[in-house]
């Protein structure tokens, strides 16, 4: 079993809800086998749930009685489908990297030109980290890092080393390989992008944002970066 789906068919069964709540007032549980969507909605829910509270209220002052409570499930059903707080969270991160990197397609096969590619890649990782919501997990575990090292040990897994994973298999190909420089290492062409693209939006991202960048200035910053991770590592 998938311990972070919560679309298969260990739904919120009747033992799952919370004492004294009944089955049908348990996150929207209908009588019977709750449906794929229904699932996939209360799986939604839940993430959303928790992630809320994790924003508000800080990682380690959350527990998993506190978003069962406020979820309406049981705690049983979180350790079942995520393992913990530290899979939740995991979970969490993945579902809202996924909001911006699903619609895209897999950098391994996708045949359109490099530049296009690391084009489309660019403006949806700057559109992600210039959310208020990441500004505020970003805070939130600079803050607890050292107080909680599970959670700087699961933002990292779940996000950034996810994205430096998946451009160093970009990279690796052999069709893009040969269009960069021989004397460029591999290992660094991921970090190297990133920095590129990002400017010092990590620094900005320890303080409050007024006013989050617009689109059109976010492809500006996008097109910017690009060019100069281009101009570094191109034959």
């Amino acid at each position: 079993m998938n311990n972070t789906d919560l679309t298969d068919d260990a739904g919120l069964d009747e033992q799952d809800c919370p004492e004294g709540m009944l089955p049908e007032h348990c996150f929207g549980k209908a009588a019977g086998r709750p449906r794929a969507a229904d699932k996939a909605a209360r799986r939604e829910a839940l993430l959303h749930t928790a992630g809320q509270l994790f924003l508000e209220k800080g990682y380690s002052k959350v527990s998993l009685e506190m978003i069962a409570r406020e979820a309406h499930v049981a705690v049983r059903t979180i350790y079942v489908k995520f393992g913990g707080k530290a899979g939740l969270l995991n979970a969490v991160i993945a579902d809202g990297r996924a909001r911006f990197f699903g619609g895209m397609d897999n950098m391994e096969t996708d045949q359109r030109p490099m530049e296009e590619i690391l084009g489309d890649f660019s403006l949806r990782f700057l559109e992600l980290i210039s959310l208020p919501t990441f500004c505020s997990l970003h805070r939130m575990v600079v803050a607890e890092a050292r107080s909680t090292p599970e959670l700087a040990e699961t933002f990292f897994t779940a996000g950034p080393q996810r994205t430096r994973e998946e451009l160093n298999r970009f990279f690796a190909r052999p069709d893009v390989r040969a269009q960069l420089r021989p004397d460029v290492r591999p290992e660094v062409l991921p970090v190297f992008l990133l920095n590129c693209i990002m400017g010092d939006q990590m620094t900005r991202l320890l303080f409050p944002i007024t006013q989050p960048p617009t689109l059109d200035e976010l492809r500006v910053r996008a097109a910017e970066g690009l060019d100069l991770f281009l101009r570094g590592v191109k034959r």
